[in-house]
């Protein structure tokens, strides 16, 4: 039987609570100059109002609507809806500077309560980098870690991929809806998580159909600052001065939460960022004993 947060694609059930949340949420990010930091700001002078109680009744019916052939159009399996303040919105969301209040899923949801550690890095990872990746995946699956990533090219895919060859737990958060898959060679990978692990998104379905793909570049960052609250702490393995895994070192240490910065990343002469966030708070690791002994005290709290 479907359960009361599930969309199919063919229908929607329980008109009150997510679904009808789902389309306030959608139409509110279709209104002029819509962002995370606006939408948030929305919310705030609203005190954490519900999403249908910032927009009328007859264009939640619309959008709702138009999620529902988007859905079709993309052949989209079953998914679960999760609203801030109804049923099971993980509280730890709520850290990040600009929270979404309405976000998809798809997969083994249980897998937001278990210990989670952010693996990230570049997209154009170097050799060294996806040995240390594997081996650091490999130490954290040991350890009964959850694995999350951003499904991007890269340090990203090796997280994932390393997870499931290990028969561990991974979570990815999307930049893109659950409708897409970026990037297109990660179609398979995608499959895998969504069917067996946990795919999350926090992209509006209509907004994102709307927008060129360039302005909807602007989604990987956000989902960075989203993983970082998701999870205990964010592993850096290596990353240029502009890489978008910043975004995600930047929340981490704001969100009060454990940035790892691997050694090797000290050393390579090209980059600055590695001394500038240790001098904010982030840890330099030389080894996984490093790591798990910060984890071990997070763990004892």
């Amino acid at each position: 039987m479907m359960q009361s947060n599930v969309f199919n694609g063919d229908f929607i059930e329980n008109v009150v609570t997510p679904t009808r949340e789902m389309g306030a949420y959608e139409a509110l990010w279709c209104e002029p100059r819509a962002s995370f930091k606006t939408l948030a700001d929305k919310f705030r002078a609203a005190q954490n109002a519900l999403p249908s109680q910032l927009v009328p009744p007859e264009r939640i019916e619309r959008y709702r609507e138009l999620v529902s052939q988007i859905v079709e159009q993309y052949q989209v399996d079953q998914f679960g809806i999760r609203v801030n303040g109804i049923q099971e919105y993980p509280a730890k969301l709520r850290d990040a500077r600009n929270p979404v209040e309405v976000f998809y899923y798809q997969g083994w949801w249980d897998l937001v309560f278990s210990p989670s550690v952010a693996v990230v890095g570049s997209r154009k990872v170097s050799e060294d980098g996806i040995r240390r990746t594997r081996k650091l995946v490999k130490h954290l699956v040991e350890d009964d870690y959850t694995i999350v990533s951003g499904m991007a090219e890269g340090v990203d895919t090796v997280a994932h991929t390393t997870a499931l060859e290990l028969n561990g737990r991974t979570i990815a958060i999307l930049g893109t809806p659950l409708s897409h898959v970026y990037p297109k060679q990660n179609h398979e990978l995608q499959k895998a998580i969504r069917e067996h692990h946990l795919l999350i998104s926090q992209v509006p379905f209509k907004h994102y159909e709307d927008q060129d793909y360039r302005v909807n570049r602007k989604f990987f960052p956000e989902r960075n600052i989203t993983m970082s609250a998701l999870t205990m702490a964010t592993v850096i393995v290596e990353a240029s001065d502009t890489s978008g895994t910043l975004y995600q070192a930047r929340a981490a240490l704001a969100q009060g939460r454990k940035l790892f910065i691997l050694e090797s990343c000290f050393h390579n002469s090209a980059i600055s960022w590695p001394e500038k966030f240790a001098q904010k708070g982030a840890i330099r690791v030389q080894s996984y004993e490093d790591i798990k002994q910060h984890l071990d005290g997070l763990q004892a709290h």
